[in-house]
């Protein structure tokens, strides 16, 4: 009987050479299985993490702060580290009481777990401002942030140059529960002010064509510094308008706002004239540029300084319009706090103004 010839198996460089369809399906599916596996993972131990934490307060502290009982906590610590490894140590337990602390709400801390891992929530706990905190844990989930991205973003104090820092403690919770249970993201959670923009490498002297070339030469950069949601569309956008040219510095799309978003580079103070240029090019995109679904375009005049006063005058805000001053060189922290711990108590001082006035107005 003839000897059957046995078929030829394809070796593993000819399936890598020829990209087999086989094996990159499997691939997909190794890769999609550890990453599942690796998220349940992260999730079960934020989530033992909190449960100790809860247990320590509740059971020894009595819902006290964690310096009560610690000598009952030295000696779990010293029973679990003992069995379960350094994970358990007393410094670790501490810092689990903390996160309990911090975080109360079980089902707020299981859908951040979604999204954030134990070493996200140990750079979140020194963060004492409740609303501060909830600001860095909700846009690290909605942006995906690394630990790194977010130690980035707590230095560089991108919580005090947004909107939201600059209003009462209970319009911005408002805010940033719409943001936790909807996904709804506001401009005031969006645009910041100052913008940082030292990696620009700018020297001593340039002009307002210097910053674009710049902001596109470090557009990755910049579009961090704007924020993760944000997409370039064009430079120099032609606006043709009765016969005449009008060029739109920067055009970016913000993909959870829905909307187009102009930038417009202003090399000195802001001035009342740059509010009728803007609302002449918001006015033409929306006619002209806004698609079916799309909210309507808002602006952003990125400018060397400002004067609050004025800016509130011209009620900027009902037009769409947002005005900020940039830094192309990043100033020393203690500093940057002070600057912007002015700008906030500022506009607090202003809003709470504004709502006497109202108040008043009601009575009469």
């Amino acid at each position: 009987m003839p000897r059957k010839t046995p078929k030829a198996t394809p070796s593993k460089s000819s399936l890598a050479k020829s990209g087999s369809p086989l094996l990159e399906d499997l691939r997909q599916l190794i890769e999609h299985a550890r990453n599942r596996v690796a998220r349940q993972v992260n999730t079960d131990l934020v989530m033992l993490n909190w449960h100790i934490g809860v247990r320590i307060r509740r059971d020894i502290l009595q819902e006290q702060r964690a310096e009560y009982g610690q000598q009952i906590i030295d000696a779990l610590a010293l029973e679990l580290s003992m069995e379960y490894g350094r994970a358990f140590e007393r410094s670790a337990l501490f810092r689990m009481v903390q996160f309990a602390e911090a975080f109360p709400d079980e089902q707020i801390v299981a859908t951040l777990s979604q999204q954030l891992g134990w070493s996200h929530f140990r750079e979140l706990l020194p963060i004492e401002d409740e609303v501060k905190r909830t600001f860095y844990a909700e846009m690290c989930r909605i942006e995906s942030w690394s630990v790194r991205a977010l130690k980035d973003k707590i230095r560089r104090m991108l919580f005090e140059r947004t909107a939201i820092a600059k209003k009462p403690d209970d319009v911005a919770k408002q805010e940033l529960a719409l943001l936790r249970e909807r996904g709804e993201l506001s401009p005031d959670l969006v645009f910041r002010d100052p913008y940082l923009l030292d990696f620009l490498g700018l020297s001593a002297a340039y002009d307002e064509k210097d910053v674009e070339n710049a902001i596109l030469r470090e557009l990755e950069q910049f579009l961090l510094e704007l924020g993760t949601d944000f997409s370039f569309v064009a430079r120099q956008k032609r606006l043709s308008i009765d016969g005449d040219d009008y060029y739109i510095d920067l055009l970016f799309f913000h993909r959870r706002l829905r909307r187009l978003v102009v930038v417009e580079l202003k090399l000195g103070r802001f001035k009342a004239e740059h509010k009728g240029q803007l609302e002449l090019y918001l006015r033409w995109l929306d006619k002209h540029e806004r698609r079916e679904g799309e909210e309507s375009p808002i602006g952003l005049i990125l400018c060397a300084g400002k004067s609050s006063e004025q800016i509130e005058l011209l009620s900027l805000d009902a037009s769409g319009i947002r005005v900020a001053e940039y830094v192309t060189e990043m100033l020393p922290k203690p500093v940057l706090a002070a600057k912007l711990h002015q700008a906030i108590q500022h506009a607090r001082e202003h809003l709470s103004g504004s709502e006497h006035r109202l108040i008043e107005t009601e009575d009469c």
